[in-house]
């Protein structure tokens, strides 16, 4: 027990010195004048966002329509209220719709009439607005609806009647008058008018029950999605809020992935690194000490943003593992490119994937488990104040640390001189970090076993691009690109093992090696039953891509006996195949991957029809 906290003791005095250096060196090349415009870039970001958040967005339809009106004229003030109308005057030629006493007229052009009906949604809203400072809030609205979103299978929904006031107002179940008088609140508008009268506002009489998604809409302020009002108020929530949060967290994290990616690059083509080489201090303690200030500062800015929007731990917890993630993807890239124009397109594909990863799902947020596959559904559901099941926070998280170990793994794999230093390209750098960890057929089940989160990551995105598709289609897109997901995953180690000369080109060989990588996947994919903690399985998509694997499949003790067994059969007998094919040359490597994939997919084809 001393012996191990000796060692461990000195790894830390290790990455910590290493660490200290990183952060004085990365300081010392930042003079004032980038710190200076780094801070001012920040503070407007700060203030774009705030914009944002407070007014919904730019109003990119400012005065894209004419209203011909009179100053003194009832709709001249709804006109001048509205960013999209302009007023001009009643005989200005060049007006869309003209309003007068007693008449309307509008240029018979498409742009007509969509200019009437923004018009008559600018009289709508100021009426609302009129009613809603009513202090008698019953006789202006006799009927209140209050709408809730809930999580799917509980949405609810109540009918209010107006209370008693002191007014004498009555209280009924009416549904309001047809004809189009004067609101509560004196609204523009008469019988006669195409407009009417205002239809309602937003009431702050609706309960304290609030879906844990964001949306527009609704006075519970900018996380709130329950509504209030007369029916014409209430529309479907947009997640709005969520595509705050995700430029708010994840653009600090594209900057810092660039000074860390340029950092780890520049050792390499000035070959500064070879100090730390032969340094006493192994190729773990070098990428910690060189990860850990970058690390911590996002980690930093996390916690500031997370104050600012009103987040807590919970937010914090659920952000760091994405922030760890670019940065162990980052680390990959810049130990695989050969230049600097390599790493930009490498980060710039981190980037784009990881940020589609985590916001697409976000706009499925109150209507499917689809969404808990990001960080930032955690994120809302904490600014919500709802709590979050450990279950669902692992489903969340668990991939991205995951897949961020692996992706150390495989990058310490090639920090050594014989890789660091030699331009190849990056492909051939993804063979080489896959052969540093083949230590002979045991090694090749761990490495199938360790490709599990890429997969797994793989395969949600996948659930979640196609879930809009009808479920005819997109149930055969998810088998193929299940399929082809796991066959890759399962051969390329091998394949580079048999490039770099590590196992004997034998067909004996290639079947021992199939039969590894199989049972190592098998293994694996059960860790995959996390997604019945959140009632993935309980979606067509969600049967079709896990259902194979026996995940959350039904009908029966038989059945699912069988699907326990039958998925290590298949992956033994496809990952041969591909060995097969990798134990002579890379087309017949293609060759196989396409054999294995049609078998794969033909498997996936029967259970899902059994599951049905």
């Amino acid at each position: 027990m001393g012996d191990w906290l000796d060692w461990l003791r000195e790894h830390l005095r290790a990455v910590a010195r290493i660490a200290r250096w990183e952060a004085t060196r990365t300081a010392g090349t930042v003079d004032r004048k980038t710190a200076a415009l780094g801070v001012v870039a920040l503070l407007l970001m700060g203030g774009v966002v705030g914009v944002a958040a407070t007014t919904g967005g730019v109003a990119i339809d400012r005065d894209i329509y004419r209203v011909g009106v009179a100053p003194d004229h009832p709709y001249a003030t709804p006109v001048a209220e509205s960013s999209s109308l302009e007023a001009v005057a009643v005989d200005d030629s060049r007006a869309d719709v003209r309003v007068g006493d007693g008449f309307l007229a509008r240029d018979d052009s498409r742009k007509g009439q969509a200019a009437t009906a923004a018009l008559r949604s600018a009289v709508e809203r100021h009426n609302d607005r009129l009613m809603a400072s009513e202090d008698n809030a019953s006789a202006a609205y006799p009927v209140i609806v209050t709408l809730e979103y809930r999580t799917q299978g509980r949405v609810t929904g109540s009918a209010t009647a107006g209370g008693d006031d002191d007014s004498g107002g009555s209280s009924g179940g009416g549904s309001g008058g047809s004809d189009g008088g004067d609101g509560g609140g004196g609204g523009s508008g008469d019988a006669d008018s195409p407009f009417g009268s205002g239809s309602g506002s937003v009431d702050d009489a609706g309960d304290d029950d609030e879906l844990p998604v964001p949306g527009l809409g609704g006075s519970g302020g900018f996380f709130s999605t329950g509504q209030s009002g007369s029916p014409a108020d209430i529309s479907p929530p947009f997640p709005f809020a969520s595509l705050v949060l995700a430029f708010a967290f994840l653009v600090p994290m594209n900057f810092v992935i660039q000074a860390y990616g340029s950092t780890i690059l520049n050792e390499r083509i000035n070959r500064r690194g070879e100090l730390l080489l032969v340094a006493p201090v192994t190729p773990g303690d070098i990428v910690a000490g060189k990860t850990l200030p970058y690390l911590g500062a996002l980690v930093a800015v996390t916690i500031l943003i997370a104050l600012a929007v009103g987040g807590g731990p919970v937010s914090v917890a659920a952000v760091v593992p994405v922030a760890l993630l670019f940065l162990a993807a980052t680390f990959v890239g810049a130990m695989f490119a050969r230049s600097f124009k390599e790493l930009t397109f490498v980060t710039v594909t981190v980037s784009v994937f990881l940020t589609s990863y985590t916001f697409v799902p976000a706009i499925f947020t109150n209507v499917t488990p689809i969404a808990l596959i990001s960080p930032l559904t955690v994120v809302v559901r904490d600014l919500q104040g709802e709590a979050v099941g450990l279950g669902e926070y692992a489903f969340s998280v668990g991939p991205f640390l995951f897949g961020a170990a692996v992706l150390f793994l495989l990058g310490t794999g090639v920090y050594r001189e014989e890789d660091m230093f030699t331009q190849r390209s990056v492909p051939l750098k993804f063979l080489d970090a896959l052969d540093s960890r083949l230590r002979g057929k045991p090694s090749v089940a761990a490495l199938s076993a360790l490709s599990i989160p890429f997969v797994f990551i793989a395969e949600l995105l996948a659930i979640a691009v196609l879930y809009v598709l009808p479920v005819d289609l997109s149930i055969p897109l998810l088998l193929v690109v299940v399929a082809f997901l796991e066959e890759l995953a399962k051969s390329l180690h091998v394949y580079a093992g048999f490039v770099k000369a590590r196992f004997a080109r034998l067909p004996t060989t290639a079947l021992a090696l199939g039969a590894f990588s199989g049972l190592g996947f098998f293994v694996g994919e059960k860790f995959t039953a996390v997604v019945q903690l959140v009632g993935l399985p309980g979606l067509e998509l969600g049967r079709a891509a896990f259902g194979p694997a026996g995940i959350g499949a039904g009908g029966g003790a038989g059945l699912a006996l069988a699907l326990l067994f039958a998925p290590l059969v298949l992956h033994a007998v496809t990952a041969s195949i591909t060995a097969l094919g990798a134990s002579r040359d890379r087309a017949w490597y293609a060759a196989g991957l396409v054999a294995a994939t049609v078998v794969h997919v033909a498997y996936n084809l029967v259970v899902v029809s059994a599951l049905a």
